[in-house]
């Protein structure tokens, strides 16, 4: 359940839908439904198996792999913790649209209401030091939220919320999904989703975007599953596991997809505003079509949309919390510090760098960027890294036998073949071809910021692997 919760949140809700927006509907189904089985459920399995049976953090399995990897588990670490540093603001955008929807605040047009009077945005940098009071105030809370539940154990935390959360979330979900497909011009927008235009999938760039879902929705590479399943007691059946979780989170952001993209069809027959051209603020597109819905409601939208922004609300906390477990059980391991000490630490951290980059006017911009940068690019490259060292120094049979041990889904030789030779393969094309187009075509301020993180993420898991471990049991080798 913590698993799928930490799946099943803003990755669904938020970007699916505008990463489905932005490359070509349809067109974007294919490759991502080739990224889910060649890359979603074969990099589960690995990080079960790898956390399942070394039952303690990535630096420690890393550096016992090879001393120098310890670099690489930090590098892994640092990405969940980035991702933290702007998903809180989208969290802290919902919770804005929670008190809000009471009584329906953002009006007849709320495209322009999210862009003008929630973000203020400036459409530039000229924006970057022009902060916004409700989005600090929003970015405060939601960081005060993950500090109360991460410094608890997971199981008495993160597992006992999302029991009641994430069924809710799900009722609601459907619930607006069955409404939606039921407007008038709904159809114009669904069927977006089941005709490809089949030149996009000649685009690379549409098939790194698809890549870049999957790692994003799934939380693969972030080592959020490899710390998960190191809580898992014996006798869980890995792959087994791993499937469900892979499928609900798909299932659930295809199902909701389709719920936004009736929303769509929606304005675009009553706007007379083509399809493509509906939202103006491409990461704000769940905060404006789900207004636009709940406009239509009556009377029952009171109801309703306050119960839809809170499940969001707790989706994306459940979510922010798994992405800071990694990172704040790494520092506990290796600095020997206590659970709440390591979480208040990077609670603190990550508010700073929050509210420094994204509750201004130019957030938008800086948080696309960043966004880009590290599930396109920094993720896959890190993500060819593991493949290559769980497979070509490690014995990667080890995991097989872990994984198949009490599985009802045996795993063998062509899971091993495609995590050493057709991933790494595949995703190093994608990533190159990527980079030179982002290089080749991209705005300078972009490159510029996009540029300044990458150095942070090098430059930062070079100092947290250099300084010394506080316990001697940190550099004791591991079976």
């Amino acid at each position: 359940m913590a698993m799928i919760g930490s799946a099943v949140g803003l990755g669904n809700i938020w970007r699916f839908p505008y990463i489905l927006y932005s490359n070509g509907g349809g067109s974007f189904m294919i490759p991502y439904i080739v990224a889910l089985v060649l890359l979603g459920f074969s990099f589960l399995f690995v990080e079960y198996a790898v956390g399942y049976k070394f039952k303690t953090s990535i630096i420690r399995i890393y550096r016992s792999i090879k001393e120098k990897y310890e670099y690489i588990a930090w590098a892994v670490l640092l990405m969940p913790f980035m991702v933290i540093t702007y998903y809180t603001c989208i969290v802290g955008w919902d919770l804005i649209y929670f008190l809000l929807s009471f009584t329906k605040q953002w009006g007849t047009n709320p495209d322009a209401f999210f862009t003008t009077t929630v973000l203020h945005a400036s459409g530039s940098m000229a924006g970057f030091f022009d902060f916004v009071p409700g989005i600090i105030i929003a970015i405060l809370v939601i960081w005060l939220i993950i500090w109360v539940i991460i410094k608890k154990d997971l199981n008495k935390g993160i597992a006992n919320v999302n029991k009641i959360l994430l069924p809710a979330l799900c009722i609601i979900t459907v619930g607006i999904v069955i409404f939606a497909v039921t407007l008038p011009g709904a159809s114009i927008g669904y069927t977006q989703l089941v005709h490809p235009d089949w030149n996009a999938l000649l685009d690379l760039n549409v098939w790194l975007a698809a890549f870049g879902q999957i790692l994003f929705s799934l939380s693969l590479g972030f080592a959020t599953v490899m710390t998960y399943a190191s809580y898992l007691p014996e006798g869980s059946k890995l792959s087994d596991n791993a499937l469900i979780v892979g499928i609900s989170n798909s299932a659930f952001e295809v199902f909701n997809a389709i719920g936004v993209f009736s929303i769509l069809g929606f304005m675009t027959a009553t706007s007379g505003i083509t399809f493509n051209n509906l939202i103006t603020e491409g990461t704000g597109l769940a905060f404006v079509v789900y207004p636009q819905v709940f406009n239509l409601m009556g009377p029952a939208a009171n109801i309703i949309a306050p119960l839809f922004f809170i499940s969001i609300l707790f989706a994306g906390i459940t979510s922010a919390v798994s992405m800071t477990e990694p990172i704040s059980d790494a520092i506990s391991v290796k600095f020997g510090m206590d659970r709440k000490t390591a979480s208040t630490i990077i609670c603190i951290i990550g508010l700073a760098i929050s509210l420094l980059l994204f509750s201004n006017s130019a957030g938008t911009i800086v948080l696309g960027a960043i966004d880009t940068l590290i599930n396109n690019f920094a993720l896959i490259i890190l993500l060819i890294a593991q493949c290559l060292i769980l497979t070509w120094v490690y014995n990667f049979d080890n995991l097989i036998e872990t994984i198949n041990k009490n599985s009802t889904i045996k795993l063998g030789t062509t899971w091993k073949c495609v995590i050493k030779y057709v991933l790494p393969i595949i995703m190093t094309i994608f990533c190159v071809n990527g980079i030179y187009t982002y290089i080749l075509n991209g705005e300078f301020l972009t490159l510029v910021l996009m540029g300044i993180t990458a150095l942070m993420l090098i430059i930062v898991p070079i100092i947290l692997t250099k300084l010394p471990a506080k316990t001697k049991e940190f550099y004791e080798p591991l079976e």
